[in-house]
């Protein structure tokens, strides 16, 4: 870009005061060898506004099913439930009729790792443990998000594998910060993982967001530090391990062609967070 126009990024700011000395930086590292981000997967000024948004409104769809869920309802109702809201707040659910997928939402049980399809004859049991995926649009901006609920009183297996889901999650979130890569992430979260005895699914990771459903990058969690794409202020990505009690292998339905099992029939969790890299670190857009 000429030096003295207006940065691309829309902060108002002199191309050469702004995003020209973020660039010189990622091409310095480019020159090292390191995979960097395109300029298009770094967000504009008023793309993350209109990103932040629908990740509010995601956010409201996840407290309104933690309001609500309980043992005996349906999965199908939980789909009502995210529906409904979503509609009703002017958003679309983004799952519905994605590739063919026929819920506004994926519902998750025990030992299914991702990608449940609500169902009316699926009831919610004392002692399940469910992954609720809400993914929402709103005015054109896409943002997604996870939760893990326990239906009543759940076995300490199930506690701890939820309760160290989280920590890996929120482990990965603090190497989430600008120049790093998305290796220290994935590094995180699989020792952590790894620590406590389980493992992380390697085939299935999480992903850019924010303009589409599912962009660049594709984030491993499985990666080494130092590995990976170079963290840049701008990228909008999803960090969402999952989690397996057991062996990281699984397998789909050959039905309904989505909901992916553990291969051992153990216990699975994820939780799913949405993040802004920023100057100084992340931003947690939705969770």
């Amino acid at each position: 870009m000429e030096r003295n126009g207006l940065c691309w990024c829309g902060s108002g700011k002199k191309y050469k005061k702004c995003h020209r000395l973020i660039e010189d930086k990622i091409a310095y590292h480019e020159m090292k060898g390191e995979i960097v981000p395109t300029r298009d997967m770094l967000k504009t000024i008023p793309q993350i506004e209109g990103i932040r948004k629908s990740a509010e409104l995601n956010t409201a769809i996840l407290d309104h099913v933690e309001a609500h869920i309980h043992a005996g309802m349906s999965t199908e109702e939980i789909n009502t439930l995210v529906h409904d809201f979503t509609v009703s707040h002017g958003g679309i659910p983004a799952p519905l009729g994605y590739e063919g997928f026929p819920k506004s939402v994926c519902t998750s049980i025990n030992n299914e790792v991702c990608h449940g399809i609500p169902d009316e004859s699926i009831i919610l049991q004392e002692g399940d443990i469910i992954n609720v995926d809400v993914s929402t649009i709103l005015d054109g901006y896409f943002s997604d998000a996870s939760r893990m609920f326990t239906i009543g009183k759940i076995s300490e297996r199930a506690e701890k594998l939820v309760r160290v889901t989280k920590e890996c999650v929120e482990l990965g979130l603090a190497q989430a910060k600008p120049w790093n890569h998305l290796g220290d992430i994935a590094d995180a979260i699989n020792s952590h993982a790894q620590a406590n005895g389980y493992s992380v699914v390697e085939e299935i990771g999480g992903h850019g967001v924010g303009l589409e459903f599912h962009e660049e990058p594709w984030v491993s969690y499985v990666a080494p530090k130092g590995t990976e794409m170079l963290l840049v202020p701008g990228m909008i990505f999803t960090i969402e391990p999952m989690i397996n009690e057991g062996s990281p292998d699984f397998f789909v339905d050959e039905d309904n062609g989505w909901t992916v099992y553990t291969e051992d029939d153990g216990l699975s969790a994820q939780v799913e967070y949405m993040v802004l890299i920023t100057e100084d670190g992340c931003e947690v857009l939705t969770k």
